[in-house]
């Protein structure tokens, strides 16, 4: 087997391509076989550098390695021009030498006499040399069909009759799409083309274009597109839909591509799979015909496993640059370690750990404007004083603090979660955060002084 990836640099690889790469992948890799990328970038007013740069990136971040270098199909040309002298010398292509205005003219006549806007084949036959400005078109057969058995949708037909003469060499000389697609898949051997179901009305074109020039058709399979909540395509005004997008979210790869397998394909009841378990187990049998909903839920359950499955001193280092975004650095390893533990558990990704944790490394915090004036009130300021009082050293466990949090309340006649808020209010600058016992052992006892003074001191 040996699949292929061809995106387009046209734009940011979007997850929708990511998991036709993914998919192409894992067929290949069960299968003993081959990966190859494939940059399509003919499109040379809409091709750009730095989306090829996106492209490779993200593969390489999804951990989605190809085999041999990418290839370029603009660096292809000469194997383009074999195959059209190939299907010309053959009679299976012609030149066609109308204008852009009567293909106009022709398509809407067809239109308003309720006909197909199709080409009408006035140079099929006329046996045409290449003149400037002048196409090639292929000779699609009058009559018959053209079918396959499609790997995910099953067998497939159309009509020949249903398909016109295609351009396969545009008048400026370049390939069309199709014709491009043929020559590369078969040049480089490429046995089966798993691609979006956007283009299942390419395939019986090529399949034409297979056969006319005497080279093996692959086995094509066609992936459902992936919807939004709303059931429509997906696209960015459900969010984002690029893969570098969820990288600088704050997603690690390992969910994405976990997420992006289970968009469409199965096995059994089974939710979390490594890398190495979807290759052993893939199958393209497995994959859904239906379209697949994006579940922004369920993508942040996934990284939120993956995220408590991390090793802590792995961890820390992927928190780092999302902390250093949040305007703090310098922040040393032992600390930096000891901090991310106490909030694996409550970011869902990694950009939220670093704005979970990003108060145990400021000089000073900015209080909750809200929380502190309802917090700081006279009693609030006298919690804050007893701390000063009594938090003299560390309490030396979580047990000994708690006891010190309920002697406190009992003798200010509160409830200990009163007891507690001023506190992490001075601590955190908010009333939401990892244990009190976690956040006094970080900050360390001169540093816990200084932000309870301040809180006394705050004006609102």
């Amino acid at each position: 087997m040996k699949t292929r990836f061809a995106p387009s640099p046209t734009g940011h690889l979007h997850i929708g391509g990511a998991r036709t790469a993914l998919f192409n992948w894992l067929a290949a890799r069960h299968a003993g076989g081959e990966f190859v990328l494939r940059i399509e970038d003919t499109d040379q007013e809409r091709s750009k550098d730095e989306y090829t740069r996106d492209i490779l990136g993200s593969l390489e971040w999804l951990g989605l390695d190809h085999d041999g270098e990418p290839v370029y199909q603009t660096q292809r040309t000469g194997i383009y021009r074999e195959y059209v002298d190939r299907l010309l010398a053959s009679d299976r292509a012609y030149w066609c030498h109308c204008s852009q205005e009567r293909i106009d003219e022709t398509r809407r006549a067809a239109l308003e006499s309720k006909g197909k806007p199709r080409y009408d084949g006035r140079c099929r036959d006329l046996g045409l040399g290449p003149s400037p400005g002048a196409a090639v078109r292929f000779k699609c057969p009058p009559d018959g069909e053209t079918a396959w058995n499609d790997l995910i949708k099953g067998p497939v037909t159309f009509q020949n009759g249903e398909l016109d003469d295609l351009v396969i060499v545009r008048s400026d000389g370049l390939p069309t799409y199709n014709m491009a697609v043929v020559a590369d898949d078969a040049s480089m051997a490429i046995t089966h083309v798993l691609r979006g179901d956007d283009h299942v009305n390419n395939t019986p074109r090529q399949i034409l274009l297979y056969r006319a020039l005497g080279v093996p058709v692959p086995e094509f399979g066609h992936l459902p597109m992936i919807l939004g909540g709303d059931k429509k395509r997906l696209s960015k005004r459900h969010g984002a839909t690029s893969v570098l997008a969820y990288r600088e979210m704050g997603y690690l790869p390992k969910a994405l591509v976990n997420y992006l397998a289970r968009l469409g394909w199965s096995s059994g009841d089974k939710e979390i799979f490594t890398l190495e378990e979807m290759t052993a187990l893939f199958s393209l049998s497995s994959v859904g015909r239906s379209a697949a909903v994006f579940n922004q839920d369920k993508l942040d359950w996934l990284n939120s496993h993956y995220i408590k499955e991390t090793p802590a001193d792995e961890l820390a280092g992927l928190v780092r640059p999302f902390l250093a975004r949040e305007g703090v650095g310098g922040m040393p390893d032992e600390k930096l370690l000891a901090a991310v533990e106490t909030v694996r558990e409550r970011g869902k990704t990694l950009k939220e750990m670093a704005e979970k944790s990003a108060f145990y490394f400021m000089d000073r915090v900015a209080l909750d404007p809200k929380a502190a004036s309802k917090l700081l009130d006279g009693g609030g300021r006298a919690i804050l004083r007893s701390y000063l009082e009594t938090l003299a050293t560390l309490p030396e466990s979580h047990e000994a603090f708690d006891g010190l949090l309920d002697r406190m309340a009992s003798e200010l006649g509160i409830k200990k979660g009163a007891a507690a808020q001023p506190l992490r209010l001075a601590l955190t600058g908010g009333t939401a955060s990892p244990g009190l016992y976690d956040i006094l052992e970080i900050l360390g006892p001169e540093t816990v002084r200084r932000r309870i003074g301040d809180a006394l001191d705050f004006k609102g």
